[in-house]
């Protein structure tokens, strides 16, 4: 239970760092692409990735779609903080889990029983409160958490093709996506700074560590709450997406002073409960 705790207080903390950098005039695009940096070096030195065993048989489409994914969505999730806040963000990052589910039913052809299409359900009515306006203010961008459910959704489904891949350890395929992310990362931070004339700060490396730290700790953390809970893996999973929503809830309101409406307060706990029945439709 340890881990799954310390995986949730990793995941809900890179937002509240990304919540922070706002009030220093960061560039979002560089602590992104540095976060990969030690992320990258995290990953070698605790996983110690298996690089000869990479070949030409290896999934590189996949690879490289997650690659250029990663930080692009990361860059959406900054947005979606700084213009909706943690709350709405990472609510809409663990209602993301709708789309591998979907593309089970439509794609793959899994049958589902009552439990998941009422959660099915339940869930996209939760995210239209959610994402329901307050007002009119046009600072009420609902495109980028919208952009994070959906693309953290389809980095799922393609993760789950690459555990299908066994030839190679998981592990030495996360360290291969991260480098990729990393370049991707790079090239768009060097655009910036030859094309834009943008200066490289250390303060985003600072940020960028950071997150990198944490991000990395959260993928640990959740590798490791699935071996601590091998025979019941959904404990990991309903314990992980609900803990997100509350612990990310709780910051949000009671530090950060986010506003929210009643009717997005009911979406959260609609959100809860179509987890929980997603859960129970895996019994």
């Amino acid at each position: 239970m340890l881990f799954l705790i310390l995986s949730i207080f990793c995941s809900v903390i890179v937002g509240v760092i990304f919540k922070i950098t706002r009030k220093y005039a960061t560039n979002p695009t560089q602590i992104v692409a540095f976060n990969y940096v030690f992320a990258l070096l995290l990953c070698y030195f605790t996983f110690s990735p298996d690089l000869n065993a990479v070949n030409s048989a290896a999934p590189w489409g996949i690879y490289f779609l997650i690659g250029v994914l990663l930080p692009v969505i990361f860059l959406f999730l900054v947005a979606s903080i700084r213009h909706m806040g943690i709350v709405k963000t990472d609510t809409a990052q663990r209602l993301s889990l709708f789309i591998p589910i979907l593309a089970a039913w439509f794609i793959f052809k899994e049958e589902f029983n009552s439990y998941k299409v009422i959660g099915l359900i339940i869930g996209f009515l939760a995210l239209l409160l959610i994402l329901k306006k307050q007002t009119e203010n046009t600072e009420n961008k609902w495109i980028y958490p919208a952009a994070v459910l959906f693309g953290f959704g389809v980095i799922d489904i393609l993760f789950k093709q690459i555990a299908l891949y066994t030839t190679l350890p998981y592990t030495t395929s996360l360290f291969v996506v991260f480098a990729i992310a990393l370049v991707v990362a790079l090239s768009i931070v060097g655009y910036e700074v030859v094309v834009k004339k943008g200066k490289l700060e250390s303060k985003n490396i600072l940020f960028g560590a950071l997150v990198g730290l944490f991000n990395f700790g959260n993928i640990l953390f959740y590798l490791k709450a699935h071996q601590a809970f091998s025979d019941n893996p959904s404990t990991v999973f309903a314990g992980m997406n609900m803990g997100v929503i509350i612990l990310g809830s709780l910051i949000g309101l009671l530090f950060f002073k986010e506003k929210l409406s009643k009717i997005n307060f009911v979406g959260i706990i609609l959100a809860l409960i179509a987890i929980i029945l997603i859960v129970m439709s895996q019994f």
